[in-house]
């Protein structure tokens, strides 16, 4: 019963980042570090590489932008069979990679029973360094989430 929390995504571009910064944000929560039951990831743009990581638990939570035509700053939750698993749909920059890992651990039989992706509509994606201003100014809201989603695990 491993479970995990991976944030994904460039931090090189702007909100591309937001997983990996929001997995630093709860690397300094100690309501979360201090879970021994609880696995912290920054997986950047690491893409299959991170195959044997998804395959290896029983619960992962996705940390990522996720462009759904939303507005700017707006939290986005996908369980398990809502999340696109191949290429023809693209949700973000670097997600074709990730999706193909999911999808590679679905045909393998190894895709997390309890599998999230959560996010944020993005409001800058170009070279540059830090969330937009829109971005940032709600991941709180995604932190508490991902806090209620741990609790029902």
């Amino acid at each position: 019963m491993k479970k995990i929390i991976l944030g994904i995504g460039n931090t090189l571009n702007h909100d591309e980042g937001l997983g990996v910064h929001a997995v630093e944000l709860l690397m300094k929560m100690p309501s979360i570090v201090s879970r021994d039951d609880i696995e912290l990831y920054d997986g950047g743009t690491l893409g299959l590489n991170l195959l044997q990581l998804v395959e290896s638990c029983s619960h992962l939570l996705i940390l990522d932008t996720i462009d759904a035509n939303k507005t700017p700053g707006s939290l986005i939750e996908l369980k398990k069979e809502q999340i696109p698993l191949f290429k023809e749909i693209k949700m973000s920059e670097h997600q074709i990679t990730f999706q193909e890992v999911l999808g590679l651990a679905k045909l393998r039989g190894k895709l997390p029973d309890n599998l999230y992706l959560l996010g944020m509509q993005p409001s800058e994606l170009q070279l540059g360094v830090g969330l937009s201003e829109k971005v940032s100014s709600n991941i709180s809201l995604l932190i508490s989430r991902v806090t209620e989603i741990i609790q029902s695990w």
